[in-house]
């Protein structure tokens, strides 16, 4: 019987870890954002019906697109009748559907409400031409972000037809802060109490062997990720993959986002990285914070 390759199997190994403490934490601030929808149950200009639409859309997920009514209560926190009562408007307005009468999916339609923040921001709409050059230049995938809770978010992104990951990224895709290049360039760009405050409730998990999950570990290489100037995260969100980032600043100092490169570790040595990629990323990084001003 063949046997996979070792570099195989850790890195499929790494990666369904990843995709699982992942999904743990999407799957508790739903929860979580169900019990902020009760306490909010006082304000009159609070929309209970409108948050809890947004949390069933938000449950929906790349591993799985396909829910029922019961799965997305248990997701969410939020009562099946409730649940019942979004997903028949999801579906009457062409947002969602159902093949079967049991289980729910997206659909396309749903894009219009992300595409709306994309198409609106300057961020996102001036910083596609640069990522694209730098993608073109370097012939490596670029990206850009901005923190989105302990999260961040994918706002734009220019790719290769290399594939440098497990999962396929795209504006909209979501990945952990702690142990990423762009996320530790923006959480190290936050006041020092919002700092502080996010190493308490970080859930730091091993997503590889080589990720950092000490809470003071993390503090040190946030403070030499500010000192520096950027960030390199080598294999620490997934074996095989290094990365290497620097922030977006506006006016007033501001970070507004995080650019990024995404390649193979076995191509590119963090030397290599720094050397090419770095000034790339900063030339880019500095046009689109003057575009911002």
């Amino acid at each position: 019987m063949t046997r996979a390759p070792a570099h195989t199997t850790a890195r499929a190994a790494t990666a369904s870890a990843r995709k699982a403490a992942h999904a743990a934490a999407a799957f508790a601030e739903l929860r979580s954002a169900a019990s902020e929808i009760a306490a909010r149950a006082g304000d009159p200009n609070f929309m209970a019906s409108l948050a809890r639409g947004l949390a069933v859309i938000r449950a929906f997920a790349q591993q799985r697109t396909r829910l029922t009514t019961a799965q997305l209560s248990l997701r969410t926190g939020i009562p099946r009748a409730a649940v019942r009562r979004v997903l028949y408007t999801l579906c009457a307005l062409g947002y969602a559907g159902s093949d079967d009468g049991r289980t729910f999916m997206l659909h396309p339609q749903i894009l219009a409400l992300g595409y709306a923040y994309v198409s609106s921001t300057p961020l996102a709409t001036s910083a596609q031409p640069l990522l694209d050059h730098v993608s073109g230049t370097l012939h490596e995938s670029c990206s850009m972000s901005v923190l989105d809770g302990d999260d961040i978010l994918y706002v734009a992104r220019a790719s290769t037809s290399r594939r440098i990951m497990s999962i396929d990224l795209g504006v909209g895709s979501r990945l952990p802060a702690y142990c990423t290049s762009m996320g530790r360039v923006l959480i190290a760009s936050l006041a020092p109490t919002d700092l502080a405050a996010y190493l308490r409730r970080a859930k730091l998990v091993p997503l590889t062997p080589r990720t950092e999950v000490s809470r003071d570990g993390l503090a040190a290489i946030l403070r030499n990720v500010r000192a520096r100037g950027y960030a390199v995260v080598d294999q620490e969100l997934e074996i095989g993959l290094r990365s290497i980032a620097v922030p977006v600043v506006a006016s007033g100092g501001r970070v507004a986002a995080a650019l990024n490169i995404g390649t193979q570790a076995a191509r590119v040595t963090i030397g290599e990285m720094e050397k090419r990629f770095l000034p790339a990323l900063r030339a880019a990084a500095r046009d689109l914070g003057m575009l911002l001003q």
